[in-house]
């Protein structure tokens, strides 16, 4: 028997979606699995659900909601023999995306019944995990300005962009050292990336991959209003390396410090992350997730 546990946040997305015991029961095999259903009702409930599956052998995890869901039920399961699923149920799903698991709930679950693994890299943060990105400056004022809406929408995005361009002079001086490099920089976006997309389809480092040992980073100096512009149509045609401001690396490790502050203002798959450190230490661990896909 395989035992299968769906961890849901109801609300993400646009919380339109039924998915629940019944719904989820015409799927599986009465004789074959074993399905458990729970749903998250407040902050970190994910990851007590998650461990509590663990400690009930669930042999697969689903996380049903979007990247923030996704990276609590994966931070728990990393090194082990779970098989982590994905139902995607967010706004921007930039994993679910990377791996063609289609946002269709019911071709989703077809695609856990397979049980197909591919074994992919998970970026570390302090002691934080990521599976898509993360970043300092711009992206994360993004994130922030988007969860204060209450419309988890694309036109919410776009407007939570335009609201960003205030904080765009808000952002230290941050040391960076990357392959032996070491130099400051005033961050319009420092971008760290596992996978090669953010969500909606948008990429920053369309040449990443979740299965090549490297994140891939992108930093952004300090942009004036043309050149923010500028940048923003050149990413959409994918061309905004062009622009002297933007220096792209691939690297197994990174750190970034500040000497007069102890906080980074950060997201991380999403969700708007505040760092209480002057030093965050940026790394890869190698094929430690298996998720269906």
């Amino acid at each position: 028997m395989t035992h299968i546990h769906f961890i849901i946040n109801p609300i993400a997305g646009s919380g339109n979606h039924k998915i629940n015991q019944k719904f989820l029961q015409g799927f599986f095999d009465k004789d074959s699995y074993v399905i458990a259903v729970k749903f998250s009702v407040y902050k970190n409930h994910t990851t007590e659900l998650t461990q509590e599956s663990i400690k009930e052998n669930a042999h697969i995890i689903v996380a049903c909601g979007g990247d923030g869901t996704v990276n609590e039920v994966a931070s728990c399961i990393i090194g082990t023999s779970i098989m982590l699923g994905i139902i995607p149920l967010g706004s921007g799903n930039g994993l679910a995306s990377n791996l063609k698991i289609p946002k269709n709930i019911k071709k989703a679950i077809e695609i856990i019944k397979t049980q197909e693994v591919k074994k992919i890299d998970v970026g570390c943060l302090n002691d934080r995990y990521f599976f898509s990105n993360t970043g300092v400056g711009f992206d994360a004022y993004v994130i922030k300005h988007y969860e204060e809406s209450n419309n988890r929408k694309l036109f919410s995005y776009v407007k939570a962009v335009i609201k960003s361009f205030k904080n765009i002079n808000d952002t230290r001086k941050v040391d960076v050292q990357i392959n032996g490099e070491a130099f400051k920089v005033k961050p319009f976006m420092i971008f760290i990336s596992n996978s090669n997309e953010l969500g909606y389809k948008v990429s920053l480092t369309p040449k990443a991959s979740l299965e090549d040992g490297l994140l891939d980073v992108m930093i952004v100096s300090q942009l004036n209003a043309f050149k923010i512009i500028l940048f923003s149509i050149l990413m959409i045609f994918k061309r905004h390396q062009l622009l002297k401001e933007v220096k792209s690396f691939q690297t197994k490790s990174m750190i970034l410090s500040r000497k007069d502050f102890n906080l980074f203002k950060m997201q991380i798959d999403g969700e708007y992350r505040l760092i209480e450190s002057n030093e965050i230490n940026l790394s890869i661990l190698e094929k430690t997730l298996n998720i269906i896909c």
